[in-house]
């Protein structure tokens, strides 16, 4: 009864703790972000430091080459978008075509006359330009300040991490301090280890899929290689989203059921080598949850953070599971959120390439 208790306390304890994290998201979720990626460049920052520069520079200088990263990406999407531009004309044609053939279709199958479809239409969307005028703006303006703090709190988490270390360890009692240590540099190697993973994977996946696009005709190709790539970021659901709007701008450039198809067995052969070949060695299996409290933690990081949840949710629950193993009265939800038949975590690429640098 006293387990049966304790573990009732427990799960009201997380129920609790997922209420404050949803009415506090504007405030947690730059913080959140920030924490992930500024631990993606501790090991960076660290071989800076050793190169004799100080802290506060080595931790500036991470945040300029992530910046720099991401702006080479945007940079490349935006002279994609300006190529796909050019072919907005005809796709703007062909889609207004689709339509009409799509009310006609309505007309003959449910009687309701093309008139009175566009009557309906009309009244849906009257009023409503403006409102998402503006709604874009504030949330362009959002994201903007949001990606400010986030850079902000990277700068600050790196700089200050020594410190942020010595005060988990004041909560402790000091006999413990070393399993703390133990478990902040293990909860902090899952975000690293599966971040740094990730990132070579979708570089990888961009030039398959760029190839296959290409191949197969699409227009644009390394456009929608590089959005499928960048959307692998959310597990089982980034792929398809990737792949589909792949095949919506195929149809809307005019593409016959070839190209279509075509578009298809690429996603098919990428995924298979993405699932056999290059997510066991390139990524590992560092985060070693397994695929049910995957998918509940991404859908549930939807729920309560949108799209930053879902990108948060799996090296989260890794942070999670560590932190659970670590305790004896949290042991069983650990055991829980891992897999069936436990394996020893693969060597990821990494990890693989240090060991080769080091040597040499």
């Amino acid at each position: 009864m006293e387990k049966l208790n304790q573990s009732v306390n427990t799960i009201f304890l997380f129920v609790l703790v997922f209420a404050g994290i949803y009415f506090a998201s504007p405030f947690l979720i730059p913080v959140a972000l920030a924490a992930v990626l500024s631990m993606v460049f501790i090991r960076l920052c660290n071989f800076i430091e050793r190169k004799g520069v100080g802290r506060a520079y080595a931790s500036l200088m991470c945040i300029l080459l992530f910046v720099l990263s991401v702006g080479l990406i945007i940079g490349l999407l935006s002279i994609q978008l300006g190529s796909l531009a050019e072919n907005l004309g005809g796709m703007e044609k062909r889609l207004t075509n689709m339509f009409e053939s799509l009310k006609q279709w309505v007309n003959e199958a449910v009687g309701i006359k093309k008139d009175a479809q566009q009557k309906v239409i009309d009244q849906s969307t009257k009023g409503k330009s403006s409102g998402m005028i503006l709604s874009f703006a504030a949330g362009f303006m959002g994201i903007m300040i949001n990606t400010i703090l986030v850079l902000v709190y990277m700068f600050l988490f790196l700089s200050m991490r020594g410190h942020i270390k010595k005060f988990i360890l004041k909560l402790v009692p000091k006999k413990e301090n070393a399993d703390t240590t133990d478990v902040i540099q293990q909860t902090g190697q899952v975000a690293q280890k599966y971040l740094s993973g990730l990132a070579a994977m979708i570089v990888m996946l961009w030039i398959m899929y760029g190839i296959g696009f290409s191949i197969v005709g699409v227009k644009s190709a390394l456009f929608f290689a590089v959005l499928c790539g960048l959307l692998e970021i959310v597990p089982f659901v980034g792929n398809l989203t990737g792949t589909s709007l792949t095949v919506l701008a195929v149809v809307a450039q005019g593409g016959d059921s070839k190209m279509i198809i075509g578009v298809l067995i690429t996603y098919f052969l990428v995924q298979f080598i993405q699932t056999y070949i290059l997510e066991p060695i390139v990524v590992g299996e560092q985060v070693n949850i397994n695929p049910l409290f995957t998918i509940m933690a991404i859908i549930l990081g939807e729920l309560i953070w949108g799209v930053a949840g879902m990108v948060l949710a799996v090296p989260l629950i890794g942070m999670l599971k560590i932190i659970c193993d670590s305790y004896p009265h949290l042991q069983p939800y650990g055991y829980l959120l891992g897999p069936e038949n436990p394996r020893k975590p693969k060597t990821s690429v990494v990890d693989y390439l240090k060991k080769l640098f080091s040597k040499n």
